[in-house]
């Protein structure tokens, strides 16, 4: 399986940005996006199982949303409120990132 981000780009402190993740072939499973900033490790920042139930670390909470839609193989995650913080490149996976990493998409965010 191929993952593969879009979506990325430039915006401004408290701007908005909608990314998708693309699959494919058919993902069954718990998935979730990750970033990685510069020079720091890859952090889950949202994840939603089968059903749809979410989770997110308090970092983004209130800011992010995670969705899917399993006719597509894509997920999405819909960022407000961004902050410069948030820039980092921006990856899918499953929640326990068993699939390769894929492309991610950069997300640049400026005060």
């Amino acid at each position: 399986v191929q993952l593969q981000a879009f979506g990325g780009g430039y915006v401004q402190a408290g701007g908005s940005r909608r990314l998708s993740c693309t699959a494919s072939r058919s993902v069954v499973d718990f998935m979730a996006w990750y970033r990685q900033a510069p020079g720091k490790q890859r952090e889950l920042v949202a994840s939603i199982t089968i059903g749809g139930s979410t989770y997110y670390p308090d970092s983004v909470k209130g800011r992010f949303t995670i969705s899917r839609d399993n006719a597509k193989n894509t997920i999405y995650l819909q960022m407000n409120s961004l902050k410069p913080e948030d820039t980092a490149v921006y990856y899918c996976n499953t929640f326990r990132a068993t699939m390769p990493w894929g492309r991610g998409t950069l997300v640049t965010v400026s005060s």
